[in-house]
This record gives structure tokens, sequence and C-alpha cells, in this order.
């Protein structure tokens, strides 16, 4: 197959969509298929074009057999509101020249990304010209979460926008989404039960070797007998970050549990600042994919901060990593939402923006080895059930080839 991914968050980013896009492409492209990506240079979760790219040129790149057109794109260094509507709107018409290059080309699928839902319009009448079959993946419902976040407020702003929204989404031939509640959301907005797909974030079940993990706690000086506790991710305003920072202020009289934060974004600065003169709390940027294992693997708790007005409109990406490194799970969720259900089955509940009911909870599990052994090995096991990269994109592959091939050909291989 030809398949046009269309997306504005790419590898080499190390966190969030770019992560799981860059990882399908070249998952893709390694099956022998061919494999094209329109995006933005890399710039998240940091909101600064990495060093090496540039946000004002056009580039064509080559990466594990992909061929990538890098596109212009205007990043705020403080994304909020208005400018973070530009921001992605600045992406959505620089990528335009990009995607009209590929009439030639003729994909056989164009598989589209939200965010940003702004570039629905190109995919759908490159789509059109081409005949492409057309798929829309949906990794946040951005219009929901825009204005359940604060990010957009007026009322009658709400309204154009969700009948944009489903108009262009409706349009897709498949839309497929990451967790269960949200596509019943994408029900609720007009999509079909035959249009619609699942498709989870995959968790990486490499696991790294103990002696990895004893130097990666050695290198940030934890003693072996203390526990860490681990915040690894994006640090934005979907989070409810400011929690940690209230649990790590609680737990000062615990001089055996260490608060590691690792990651960027916009709410780094504001959290740092809420951390200043704590003891035994430690801030580190984003990992490589080798010392990422090795992080993951010497933490004791993972912490998975959710803002309460978040449920159900985001399923945290992070969750899979945390589940695959045998090691116990912290959310802070509502037990009626899909994370709050899962995490309940594989680690521990607290509500959301508690502070204290987090840093209480932590040091009731930083106490009992056999319980953390218990949740560890149950989010491992339901992670090699549900989430093996391998066994995910197969069923994407699977899903993409039947949207392609018209009835007849199936018909056909059907008899044959």
């Amino acid at each position: 197959m030809k398949i046009l991914i269309y997306c504005q968050n790419y590898a080499p980013e190390l966190t969030g969509i770019g992560k799981y896009t860059g990882e399908q492409a070249q998952w893709l492209a390694a099956r022998g298929h061919e494999v094209r990506v329109i995006c933005a240079p890399p710039y998240y979760p940091a909101w600064r074009v990495s060093e090496g790219y540039s946000a004002w040129r056009y580039v064509r790149e080559a990466h594990d057999s992909v061929t990538v057109y890098r596109t212009p794109v205007w990043v705020p260094r403080k994304p909020s509101g208005l400018l973070r509507i530009l921001h992605l709107m600045s992406f959505a018409l620089s990528s335009v020249p990009c995607m009209a290059a590929q009439l030639r080309w003729r994909p056989d699928v164009i598989f589209a990304v939200e965010p940003t839902l702004m570039c629905s319009p190109a995919a759908l009448l490159l789509g059109s010209c081409t005949r492409a079959r057309t798929w829309l993946h949906v990794q946040d419902l951005e219009v929901d979460a825009a204005f359940a976040l604060g990010v957009l407020r007026h009322p009658l702003l709400r309204r154009l926008a969700t009948r944009i929204e489903r108009a262009l989404t409706t349009r897709y031939h498949r839309v497929s989404t990451i967790s269960q509640a949200m596509a019943d959301a994408l029900r609720a907005k007009g999509v079909s039960n035959a249009r619609l797909r699942l498709l989870p974030n995959w968790a990486d079940l490499h696991e790294a070797p103990a002696d990895a993990a004893l130097a990666f706690r050695q290198g940030l000086g934890i003693p072996a007998g203390a526990v860490i506790v681990l915040y690894a991710g994006n640090m934005g305003n979907k989070q409810g970050l400011e929690v940690l920072a209230d649990a790590a202020q609680a737990l000062q009289g615990h001089a055996h549990i260490h608060v590691v934060l690792c990651g960027d974004g916009s709410g780094r600065a504001a959290l740092q600042a809420r951390c200043a003169g704590l003891a035994r709390v430690h801030f580190l940027p984003l990992q490589p994919q080798a010392q990422f294992h090795a992080m993951m693997a010497a933490a004791d708790i993972h912490l998975l901060p959710q803002r309460a007005d978040a449920a159900d409109l985001v399923m945290p990406s992070k969750l899979t990593g945390m589940l695959a490194s045998r090691r116990a799970v912290i959310a802070t969720a509502q037990p009626d939402t899909e994370l709050g259900r899962l995490v309940a089955r594989v680690g521990v509940l607290v509500p959301p923006g508690d502070g204290s009911a987090l840093a209480h909870a932590i040091a009731t599990l930083a106490c009992q080895p056999q319980r953390r052994a218990m949740h560890a090995a149950a989010g491992r096991a339901w992670a090699e059930a549900h989430l093996g990269r391998d066994a995910v994109l197969a069923q994407l592959e699977s899903a993409l080839q039947a949207l392609v091939s018209p009835p007849a050909a199936q018909d056909a291989s059907a008899v044959a």
C-alpha cells in the first residue's frame, strides 16, 4: 500500500503523539508498504523547535524507509488560548503545498492524526481528488478538551466548533481512537459504528536490565533502599501537575521517599518553582530511549496525575509504558472514568487534585513492597494481553488493507 500519514507531531519527538506516529510509520514501512509523512519539525513537549531543525523551511528527509516532509510551523513560547489556535493553524496552512504535491503520487490511504482537526479539509480534499481512502485517528478530542480546560470559552464559539468538527469527522471512511470512552464520544458526534475502530496506543514491552536501573538510581545519588516515585512525560495543562508539588511537600517527613519529575512542557517552570527547596525532589529532562527504559525500571512507583475536567477526553499515552515497566501505578482519576476503571484493576486511585490523598497513597504503598509487586504484575499482564506493539499494529495493517481493497477483490480472495 501507498500510505500517507498526515500529522503535526512526529519522530524524533520522545513523548506523546509524535512517538507513536513515528513508530507506526516505521513499522508499516518495515512491512513493505510505501510510507510518506507530512509533519512539522519536532517541538513537543518543550514548545521550541529542536536543534538541527528549522521552524520556517520545507525539508524532505528519509528515515527508516519513510519519506518525511517537514513543513513550517509557528511555535509560541507560552501556548494558550488564541496562540495555540494560531499554532495549529500555521501547520494546517503551511502543509497544504506538501499535500498538493501528493496528487501525482496518488496514495492508497490518507491517515490523518488529530490533533489537529484543522488539517482535515486538506486530507479530505486530497482523498477526493486521488480517490484515496481516508482515515482519521483521534488521539485527543481537541474541541471538547479546549473548552473543558478553559482554552476556549464562548458558547457561540463552542457551537460553531462542534458543528465543524462533526461535519469533518463524519466524512472520513474510517475513524479510530485510543479508548472506549473516546469512541463513545465520537459516536455521539455522529460517527457510525461501521466506520469506528479502536486503536490503542501500544506499550514497548522491552525491559531494561537490572544493572541499568541500578546505574540510573546511583547516577541520581539515591540510596539502594530508598523508594523512587516517578512522573515522566509532558508537563502541560492537561495533567494537573500542581498536585505533584503538593504531594512532594507533604512527603518531606518521609526520608526514604525520593520524587523524580522527568519531562518538559509549558508547566515545567511553575512546577519547579513550587518544588524549590524541597529535599529529595529531582528534576530531569526528557530521556533518550535507552535511558528512559532504565529510568522506568529504576522507579518503584509511577505517578499518573490527570485533571478531573479532562476525564475521558484524553487517555494518557504514558500509561502504557508504566504498565509495561512492571512497576506499581498511582493515578489521580475518578473511578467512573475509563482511566479510573483500568487503574483500579492494576494499581491505586486517588481523587484528582488532592495532594494530601496522593501523598498518603504514596507513603502507604512505599511501605508495602509485596503490594507494589502485586500491582506491578497485574499491570504488566494487562499490557502483555492488550498493548503489544506488533499485535496492535498488525490489526491496523489488516484494517488498512481491508479499507483499501475493493469488495470485489476481497470476495475473490475469499473464494481463492
